[in-house]
């Protein structure tokens, strides 16, 4: 007699006839663990039709997995005319006191949900511009209000920022425009050489440096550093309920939280960037010493010829520049976070990300306008 296959195998477990369904054989997680006997035996349930009575006397094993592919089948209910044995009869009703959730339908395809993305992402932005412009007439009040009663005005505080702001950013600032220097001269000198034009290294190094790789890198660097301890302090006041007890106080959260942060770093980043320039300049002057041979004297004597009071004007200027809209968009984030920790989180890196875009986007502005102005 030849092998029953594994459907048929499957199938002579579940015997129906006369409106009677018998099920034998072995219902335990040893037998449905065969590659898809589970599927096989469920098949062979729902081949049964016109089934009034269930008979489980000849089933050898049955354990809860066996006996949760036939509840699921019984859609979770003992069907009408079951006979069951004390042993499967508790397994049934621990299967009925903890049912298993069903899984829920798919939600269905948003074939418009990229273009309600957008308009989120619109709105949020026209958000942000908004709150922004009322921060930045705020501070212009406050500025006006200053400059009338100095005496009143948060010299300490400004005093404060401008030493963890500018001072304490030395050191950074420093190794990074020195080893960016290295590496600039450094490849500059390899194609330079090829030309035998090692001559205008100073130039190139001069200009790129002091007009645009110093303003925006200081920038990234503050950005990173202190814009986003700027965000994290306002942020942490807000969750400490300190800036609710500044309201009560009737303190002015511009006067004496953004106002002086803004004058901070509108004064510190210029110096910063002429700080920068200056470790760059010596890490390419150093570069080139050893690669193309120009001696150290050489180099200053034809640096300021090569760089200009032109640049470094243009680098003074991004400085102020990137130094307010750090600080604004610090402070605007600070302000827009709520009193939980998750929230302290996700502002500090938004603070950070927009921030660093931001001064990218005003260095390409200002790029445009020079180069209309033929400067």
């Amino acid at each position: 007699m030849a092998p029953l296959s594994p459907v048929s195998a499957s199938a002579a477990l579940v015997s129906c006839a006369d409106g009677v369904c018998r099920l034998s054989g072995n219902w335990n997680v040893q037998a449905l663990s065969e590659r898809g006997e589970v599927e096989r035996r469920r098949q062979a349930l729902q081949a049964s039709t016109s089934v009034t009575s269930w008979e489980l006397g000849d089933i050898k094993f049955l354990d809860a997995v066996g006996a949760q592919l036939l509840w699921q089948y019984w859609g979770q209910v003992i069907p009408a005319g079951t006979h069951l044995s004390a042993g499967q009869q508790a397994l049934f009703n621990i299967l009925a006191d903890h049912p298993i959730a069903t899984a829920p339908e798919p939600p269905p395809i948003d074939w418009l949900g990229w273009i309600r993305s957008i308009g989120g992402g619109l709105f949020s932005l026209a958000d942000h511009g908004r709150e922004l412009l009322l921060l930045l007439g705020g501070l212009l009040l406050n500025f006006i209000a200053l400059i009338v009663r100095p005496s009143r005005g948060p010299w300490r505080e400004i005093s404060a920022q401008v030493f963890r702001t500018g001072a304490q950013a030395l050191g950074i600032t420093a190794l990074v425009g020195f080893l960016i220097g290295i590496v600039l001269s450094y490849l500059s000198a390899q194609q330079l050489s090829l030309f035998g034009a090692g001559q205008f290294i100073v130039r190139l190094l001069g200009v790129s440096i002091v007009r645009e790789l110093g303003p925006v890198l200081a920038a990234i660097l503050v950005a990173g550093r202190s814009g986003s301890a700027i965000t994290a302090q306002i942020g942490v006041m807000r969750v400490t309920q300190e800036l609710d007890a500044m309201q009560v106080m009737g303190i002015s959260e511009g006067q004496r939280l953004i106002l002086p942060r803004v004058l901070a770093l509108m004064l510190t980043m210029p110096l910063l960037v002429m700080w920068t320039d200056a470790m760059a300049l010596l890490g390419g002057m150093l570069s080139a010493k050893f690669q193309l041979g120009l001696s150290v004297v050489w180099f200053f004597e034809r640096l300021p010829d090569a760089i200009g009071i032109k640049n470094y004007w243009i680098g003074m200027v991004k400085g102020v520049t990137f130094g307010m809209w750090i600080a604004l968009a610090a402070c605007h984030f600070g302000l827009r976070i709520e009193p939980n920790t998750e929230s302290l989180g996700k502002g500090t890196t938004a603070s950070v990300v927009t921030a660093i875009t931001g001064v990218i986007l005003i260095d390409a502005i200002y790029a445009v306008i020079f180069n209309e102005m033929n400067i």
